[in-house]
């Protein structure tokens, strides 16, 4: 126990002095959580092998902030947005996840590795490019709408590109290590069925939501509120959000993805203001602890090795998005172009961690 409240003092710290410290200089909380991170982790090593276990926890801050995001989303103004969701954010995951292809091809790694790469390079880091635009008041704005199109598409996509890369393994790669364990199997209502069986379960997952949240929310507040205690208001409101996280996760869906259209369904809710002010204070402390972690869990060891590498890869990813992004921009009418702060970070961060 008394390492426990050493480890959460040792994280609440650095959080302290290093974000308002950030947040002085202009540079934004989120490089605050992160150079928090590596102070504390590769620099000081007061923290170790636990920041990976407590990553995961805290990346369900990440479930909490979509959540929020759908309850300020109209479903009318979400159906109003579908020409850039599918348009803006479709041509965007495809064109870079073909130019990314292209480079590793040329590179010399087999087709599906490089198909692989393309799609990981595809994707950017919804957590830290929402936080980004809030903090600087861009949410509202054409560009931060435009932003989080493309974002919410690639939170679609990643659905069927887990679906597809272990489709992908080389064959002396299939069985080893990232093999699904029994524990694992058994929390999954999907695993071993057949595609259209499969395609039913998620189909009742998505619809159990909808429905779910439009009928029986109400009901199951106002029951709550007579109870006039705000501490069951707010243990109702983490329920209703880890229950949607935990049957997207089963039935192999993105936790965030289920918790964000529970959220547009919920936003006409006359609950919406205190779900929002009971749910805030727990997704701005997980979020914080979750870029904590991802600076802890820095390996500056391959970096000082292959730095040349590294930053020759992340500069292009950086310019071969942001061209796409630019190009996408002039066709659909969007200015400013919405080129988010993370475009590299799906692929520093993994180079970074290995």
């Amino acid at each position: 126990m008394t390492t426990y409240f050493i480890q959460a003092f040792i994280y609440l710290v650095a959080a302290v002095i290093a974000v308002p410290l950030a947040k002085r200089f202009g540079l934004g909380s989120v490089l605050g959580y992160l150079v928090a991170g590596v102070v504390i982790g590769p620099v000081m090593g007061l923290v170790g092998q636990e920041a990976s276990t407590i990553q995961h926890f805290a990346e369900f801050g990440v479930v909490m902030m979509l959540f929020l995001i759908g309850m300020e989303i109209d479903p009318k103004a979400l159906w109003a947005m579908r020409v850039r969701l599918l348009g803006l954010g479709g041509l965007q995951v495809t064109l870079t996840a073909a130019a990314g292809m292209s480079i590793a091809w040329w590179l010399g790694l087999q087709w599906q590795t490089a198909l692989t790469v393309g799609l990981i390079f595809a994707v950017s880091s919804t957590a830290i490019v929402l936080q980004t635009l809030d903090e600087k008041g861009l949410s509202k704005t054409e560009g931060g709408r435009n932003a989080f199109s493309v974002l919410l598409f690639q939170d679609i996509a990643v659905i069927p590109m887990l679906a597809l890369i272990p489709l992908l393994a080389l064959p002396g790669l299939r069985g080893g290590s990232g093999a699904e364990s029994p524990a694992d199997a058994g929390l999954s209502l999907v695993s071993g069925l057949p595609g259209w069986a499969h395609a039913l379960v998620v189909v009742g997952a998505v619809a159990a939501v909808i429905i779910g949240g439009y009928y029986l929310s109400r009901p199951l507040f106002r029951y709550v509120v007579k109870s006039g205690l705000r501490e069951v208001f707010t243990a109702t409101a983490l329920m209703l959000v880890i229950g949607i996280a935990a049957l997207m996760s089963v039935v192999n869906l993105s936790p965030a993805l289920g918790a964000f259209l529970a959220g547009v369904v919920l936003a006409n809710s006359e609950f919406r203001h205190e779900l929002e002010a009971n749910i805030e204070p727990f997704k701005g402390l997980l979020l914080g602890l979750f870029f904590i972690t991802v600076g802890a869990g820095i390996n500056f060891e391959v970096l000082v090795a292959e730095w040349v590498t590294v930053v020759s890869l992340g500069v292009a990813v950086i310019a071969v998005k942001a061209l796409i992004l630019l190009a996408l921009a002039r066709v659909f009418g969007c200015w400013p172009v919405p080129l988010t702060v993370a475009t590299a970070t799906s692929f520093g961060r993994r180079v970074l961690t290995m």
